[in-house]
């Protein structure tokens, strides 16, 4: 990963990223917050989080929008857009005005299905095929060390000084994001201009993830994983009131440890993907996840069941970010260059249907039966899908997972092809930029 932060315009699109995540997280897990101090209602908490997954509607002009036009400039003005959308909260005073959260969470949903997209294809044009997965490892081990600590800084926020000044603060870091963004000097490919129809060109995304075979399977067997994940987020208070006999903030507890597994499986990500591929990588992610559902499931466990469970969530946590990696890398190597914004679209609207339709069913199952049964049912569908992909994987390995030039970082050589941008990078930006690296934080 040292050869990665050589590179002076990966440092800064890696800095503005950032601070632009610590913004979005700090901002929407409090909005639900807010929505229930202003109401008194569960229910207008939860519209919270049906506003920021709205915009997956328009996944596909989303993305056909990130192929069209400069993928820096389109990620500056979302930020500063919703900077703007995010200032406005200070008109948000009563239940009259809680349209405008809503509203503003809307903004937020479609800034980060932008931004995800953009970012892939950015990260195609800035970086050699074969340190695309360590830098994804880099963006998933921030992005959940982040989730660690985001939710007390924006409650801490909201509790001292109100809603207007979580708005405020979030917009100020949302400008500097866009400060920070704007000074990246990448070389991208230029958006290209297509003949066929609209229709055409919105779909090209599912098309392609339709004609390349190994994306396909992991796509497709990933859809119908995240039909039961969902089951998860409702199951898993039942686990800790019924199983494991704790009062619900015990959820706060798991969740901690969630996190760090997940910070474990971003740090390891990269080279699980080279040695294992990415068949293997993903379906043993699913694998994992399937044994946790079994781990909560399991009243024979006892006494035992709380420490099985720590392990069990630890382990979860750290397969997320597995699979993660695996799909987002594998995607990026295997899309051409401007149709990484529709097809980063396509997998996302693969994975957000069937997930949000879970959680819908799972809510549903919670008051009609056993909590163990849906949680046996996410295992055998797990554990399903984990054996389809590593048969895959037997069957038709894909090769070149690690390749040469990958093999020479681990010895502690500078990969072909890194020398050369850090060189080119070095030409386009002051000498003091391309010395010293810069954190996250700068």
């Amino acid at each position: 990963m040292k050869d990665l932060l050589r590179i002076g315009t990966f440092r800064r699109l890696l800095g503005g990223w950032s601070i632009g995540n610590l913004a979005d997280s700090a901002l929407f897990l409090t909005l639900a917050i807010w929505a229930k101090d202003l109401t008194g209602s569960s229910a207008a908490a939860g519209m919270v989080f049906f506003a920021l997954g709205a915009p997956a509607l328009f996944v596909p002009l989303l993305g056909l929008l990130v192929d069209r036009v400069h993928r820096k400039s389109l990620m500056v003005v979302a930020n500063l857009v919703a900077a703007g959308a995010a200032a406005s909260l200070v008109l948000v005073e009563d239940v009259s005005t809680i349209w405008l959260l809503y509203a503003v969470t809307v903004v937020y949903g479609a800034l980060g299905i932008l931004n995800g997209s953009a970012l892939s294809g950015l990260l195609r044009d800035l970086l050699p095929d074969d340190k695309l997965d360590e830098a994804n490892s880099i963006l998933s081990t921030i992005d959940q060390g982040l989730r660690i600590v985001t939710p007390m800084f924006g409650a801490g926020l909201y509790v001292l000084w109100g809603g207007q000044a979580l708005g405020l603060g979030v917009a100020t870091l949302l400008v500097i994001t866009a400060i920070v963004l704007a000074t990246v000097r990448a070389k991208e490919s230029e958006p290209e201009r297509e003949s066929t129809s609209f229709w055409s060109q919105t779909t090209a995304g599912f098309r392609h993830l339709r004609s390349v075979p190994v994306l396909w399977q992991i796509v497709t067997v990933t859809a119908v994983a995240f039909g039961v994940v969902g089951f998860f987020d409702t199951m898993l208070f039942e686990v800790i009131e019924h199983g494991l006999g704790m009062p619900s903030a015990f959820f706060g507890v798991l969740a901690s440890i969630q996190g760090a597994g997940s910070i474990l499986g971003g740090v390891t990500s990269a080279r699980m993907l080279r040695r294992w591929g990415p068949q293997r990588v993903v379906g043993t992610s699913l694998g994992v996840l399937g044994i946790s559902a079994l781990v909560a499931a399991g009243e024979v466990l006892g006494s035992a069941l709380l420490p099985a469970m720590i392990v069990a969530v630890f382990a979860a946590g750290a397969a997320i970010p597995w699979m993660v990696v695996a799909l987002v890398t594998t995607r990026q190597r295997l899309t051409p260059a401007r149709l990484q914004g529709r097809t980063a679209a396509a997998t996302n609207l693969a994975m957000n249907v069937p997930q949000i339709a879970s959680i819908a069913v799972g809510a549903g199952l919670a008051t009609l039966v056993d909590y163990r049964i849906p949680l046996l049912v996410a295992c055998v569908v797990l554990v399903a899908c984990a054996a389809a992909l590593l048969r895959a994987a037997r069957i038709a390995p894909v090769e070149a997972e690690e390749p040469a030039a990958a093999e020479e970082a681990a010895e502690g050589e500078t990969p072909a092809g890194v020398e050369e941008l850090v060189e080119a990078d070095a030409a386009t930006v002051p000498a003091t930029e391309a010395a010293e690296p810069i954190t996250p934080s700068a």
